[in-house]
């Protein structure tokens, strides 16, 4: 390497970068990184224009160095232009999104099916299996709702009714645990509730909240299913079931019951109960009475068979539950606790059995196939 030949470039690199528009210090620091580099290459690649050679890469070194301090000051002035610590505005559009799902071209099942596909992140056999329906079928019916709201702008607000069924949907979806989903349908609900005085908003949102009470409870720590009546209650959260009663009752004030109102009030009762034993069941089919009068839902009067079961005893549980589908979802597990508590144990071990491969998810089934051991263990000599 000639360092006199570099010694003798470097002035006239120089003049030529500040020719150019760098200032002194600048060209001078880029210089310096050009004959560096070339004290690394020229000895295997020794250039034909070593002047022209300094100048391009001085130049290069220039720029980059410029670039690399811009964007430094930018960042800076970013950080100037940040607004003082403190609350962000609210931005959510969730609630919205779910509004604009629930478009009024579509019809109410078709609207709710829609938007727990395409907002609420359910699956197709999640939505099916919610709706009692087959999932080849349920698929057909949010492709035909996407069909019919592909041409038109959503720019229409679908009605409270339909975006409240799609809430109360997604939160029984995340308290099965398929999808934790609960937290953020009370979120949304508390939102909605703020936004519209309206009784039935108020009773979703008292209902979400008395189930969502017991949730620790429901399950054991190696992770298996506790049914209601075995449930740790001091595991309970107090100040969910305060808040819930609390807002169940003002909406019942208003005289104006609707499905979700009736529902709390059940949840309320189990909630109050001190003990299993000490639970209201008398009031509780009064209100599964109310409920079925709203709603034509199979799965309520299955529930309030068993209800009659445990107020009237289990031969009156099992005649109620004789007048249903026998394919109804859990209605043979019902069958079997019914035959259990009528100390059938045999026909309960059965039906648990059975119910146990019928079951929607994997801790029911476990919780089912244990309740059948159990009976069978008893039954043996």
């Amino acid at each position: 390497m000639n360092e006199a030949l570099l010694r003798s470039l470097t002035p006239g690199v120089l003049g030529i970068l500040v020719r150019r528009g760098a200032d002194f210090a600048a060209a001078e620091d880029a210089v310096q990184d050009a004959l560096v580099e070339a004290v690394r290459v020229w000895p295997a690649d020794p250039p034909r224009d070593p002047k022209g050679w300094l100048i391009t890469a001085a130049w290069r070194k220039f720029l980059d160095a410029s670039r690399a301090e811009t964007a430094r000051r930018r960042r800076e002035d970013l950080v100037d232009e940040e607004p003082a610590p403190g609350p962000a505005p609210s931005a959510d559009d969730t609630l919205q999104l779910y509004f604009l799902c629930a478009h009024p071209s579509l019809t109410p099942s078709s609207a709710v099916a829609l938007t727990l596909r395409a907002v609420g992140g359910l699956t197709t056999r999640q939505i099916a299996r919610a709706y009692l329906v087959p999932e080849a079928t349920m698929a057909q019916r949010i492709s035909r709702a996407k069909r019919a709201v592909s041409g038109v702008r959503l720019d229409r607000p679908g009605d409270v009714a339909t975006v409240l069924r799609v809430l109360y949907l997604v939160f029984n979806e995340g308290y099965s645990g398929d999808v934790d989903l609960a937290a953020e349908a009370i979120r949304l609900t508390r939102q909605l509730a703020a936004a519209i005085d309206h009784p039935e908003v108020s009773g979703l949102l008292a209902l979400m909240l008395l189930h969502h009470a017991r949730r620790a409870g429901r399950t054991a720590p190696d992770g298996s299913l506790v049914p209601l009546a075995e449930q740790d209650r001091s595991r309970w959260d107090t100040g969910s079931i305060a808040e819930g009663v609390e807002i169940l009752q003002a909406a019942l004030a208003r005289d104006r019951l609707g499905e979700f109102q009736a529902q709390a009030a059940i949840a309320a009762l189990h909630a109050d109960a001190p003990t299993a034993e000490e639970t209201d069941w008398v009031q509780i089919v009064e209100w599964y009475d109310e409920l079925a009068g709203l709603t034509d839902n199979p799965v309520v009067r299955l529930n309030r068979a068993v209800a009659i079961g445990e107020a009237d005893g289990p031969r009156a549980g099992l005649a109620a539950l004789a007048t249903l589908d026998d394919s109804l979802p859990r209605h043979t597990a019902a069958a079997a606790y019914l035959h259990e508590r009528a100390g059938d144990l045999t026909t309960a071990a059965r039906l648990y059995a059975q119910a146990a491969g019928k079951a929607p998810t994997l801790p029911e089934r476990d919780h089912l196939t244990r309740q059948a051991a159990r009976l069978n263990a008893r039954e043996r000599p």
